[in-house]
């Protein structure tokens, strides 16, 4: 079982236990969960209690109920991210980076920059910028992340960026637009870590659980910042891809540990 403490409420704990079989393949997509009535005699608690546990990890998206037929494993839904084909794939069509997923721009304006997105930004914290946050939801509604763009306000200050509507195109085609400078070098900082209170009410999480927090920097052929943007998922629910040329020789970059 996951180590969320022994403070959690029973029915978390029946809902880690239940995940942790879903994780290693206990439990597959499609199969059918025990009776409420087996889980609560497994578990030494009550249906209602179970009841509880069963609506955090359809709240998840791990479980479906049927009418009149039981519970069962959902299908694997998991977001994919491939980093590094992105960019040359939004140039060759329209419309956004994720443009399987509905956009809802929850604010567009300027604000201060903040503290973990400034060093990025190589600016004082603090430092007014053009900031974009926005949520994404999948074809039945449910949240599945949640981000923020950051941009220097010569770039898109008193421009229609700090108006609270769906771009027409990705951002960074909007931004080079602008510019004129293009997107030439990028950056990914993905740390994984517990989801904050207001993540857990937001995703419909399980206390405990895990995000995954990527900071993304995008600079043009000059070094020079043209966006920060930050994406934050339910750990379970996005699965990065890097496909990449291995060298024949010797490249002279440093920096990677793993």
């Amino acid at each position: 079982m996951s180590d969320t403490g022994p403070r959690l409420p029973k029915y978390h704990r029946i809902a880690d236990a239940v995940r942790d079989d879903i994780r290693a393949g206990v439990l597959k997509a499609g199969d059918r969960l025990p009776a409420e009535t087996s889980i609560a005699s497994t578990h030494s608690t009550s249906v209602p209690t179970v009841r509880q546990a069963m609506s955090v990890l359809r709240a998840e998206g791990l479980i479906e109920s049927r009418h009149g037929i039981g519970t069962f494993v959902r299908d694997s839904h998991r977001m994919q991210r491939r980093s590094r084909n992105r960019y040359g794939e939004a140039r060759g069509r329209d419309g956004l980076l994720n443009n399987t997923f509905r956009h809802e721009i929850t604010f567009a304006g300027t604000q201060p920059v903040p503290e973990h997105i400034a060093d990025c930004l190589d600016v004082p914290a603090g430092t007014t910028v053009v900031t974009r946050r926005r949520s994404l939801f999948d074809e039945d509604n449910r949240l599945v992340e949640l981000g923020a763009s950051y941009l220097p306000r010569e770039i898109a200050g008193g421009t229609f960026l700090e108006e609270r509507a769906v771009v027409p195109k990705a951002l960074f085609r909007c931004v080079e637009d602008l510019t004129g400078r293009r997107y030439t070098d990028a950056r990914d900082q993905v740390t994984a870590r517990r989801a904050t209170d207001a993540e857990v009410d937001r995703f419909g999480l399980s206390l405990g659980s895990y995000v995954l927090h990527l900071i993304h920097t995008a600079t043009d052929e000059n070094g020079a910042v043209l966006e920060v943007s930050e994406s934050i998922w339910p750990a379970d629910n996005v699965i990065f891809v890097d496909h990449y040329p291995i060298p024949a020789g010797p490249t002279g970059e440093t920096g990677s540990e793993v």
